[in-house]
């Protein structure tokens, strides 16, 4: 199996396939690379995958104790910036949804060189403090437990237990309708029964940097000129328990080159309701990559 040479200790699996521009693929949580299984096959042949699974999901390492901030945001941007330079990947179409939206333009932001331009579904910036309302806390919950010692002493190493809380969030998050459940459901929950594995999958939201609600609330907006400058797709669920369409208002206050598409009939899960569409829109970025390297 492929693993990336180890940072901060952690290694990284990833599945790779294809030649020509490359795109990396971030999953989400809770998830791993599987996530992509119906985008990828429609990405064509001159396209070059890559589609890693983070610090604690997957196959990746699964390290507990004294790991610093190896499971945070940043920490999990330098795994992945890692793994990309490893590879040899430049000007790459950065794509990623849920953790691995703020994975994607955090990378992007840092390493402009490795980041032709992004295809991200939410989180976005710009939702702010509306993150405090009651109907988004009680959707974000998992955001809360996942901070306490619930999860070591009800959840993990109890695959039933674990079983029971992916579905809550696969199906919470879903319209009706989707495969997502039936897709996700039983490899998610073998990848996070084993002792610790789903404590390392709650660790990113320990840390303010990746959890939704401390990072929202204390989220301000740029100056103009501070915007994200990279060109961006955002493509928005039209049914995302998590992320309403109405937070998409703001994106012009943050992003200075970006657009909009609404998916219909899509949950937050939308790599796996939608990929025609996700395949669609990474297309239209590959060709304009392709082009700019051909008048380069």
């Amino acid at each position: 199996m492929p693993f990336s040479q180890p940072t901060q200790g952690f290694r990284l699996y990833y599945e790779r396939s294809g030649q020509g521009t490359p795109v990396v693929l971030v999953h989400g949580n809770p998830g791993d690379h599987k996530e992509y299984s119906r985008v990828v096959p429609l990405l064509g042949d001159d396209v070059e995958v890559v589609t890693p699974d983070l610090r604690g999901y997957g196959k990746s390492d699964k390290h507990l104790g004294d790991v610093g901030n190896a499971y945070s945001l940043t920490g999990q941007v330098d795994g992945v910036i890692a793994l990309i330079d490893e590879l040899g990947i430049r000007d790459a179409v950065l794509c990623g949804y849920d953790v691995g939206s703020f994975t994607v333009q955090t990378i992007a932001a840092k390493r402009p060189d490795l980041a032709h331009s992004l295809v991200i579904a939410p989180p976005t910036m710009g939702v702010g403090r509306r993150i405090l309302e009651e109907k988004a806390v009680n959707a974000f919950l998992h955001a809360i437990l996942y901070k306490t010692r619930l999860v070591e002493d009800l959840i993990d190493g109890k695959p039933d237990a674990v079983r029971a809380a992916l579905r809550e969030n696969l199906e919470s998050w879903s319209p009706p309708g989707s495969p997502a459940p039936e897709a996700l459901l039983d490899h998610l929950t073998e990848n996070h029964s084993a002792p610790g594995a789903f404590v390392a999958g709650a660790m990113w939201f320990r840390y303010p940097e990746g959890n939704p609600i401390t990072y929202y609330a204390n989220e301000t907006k740029p100056a103009p000129g501070d915007r994200f400058s990279k060109n961006v797709t955002i493509l928005w669920p039209d049914s995302d328990a998590l992320f309403p369409p109405e937070w998409s208002d703001t994106l012009g206050d943050y992003y200075s080159d970006y657009d909009l598409h609404m998916m219909e009939n899509t949950g937050h899960f939308s790599p796996v309701d939608s990929p025609q569409t996700w395949a669609q829109h990474i297309r239209k970025h590959v060709q304009a990559a392709a082009r700019q390297h051909a008048t380069a």
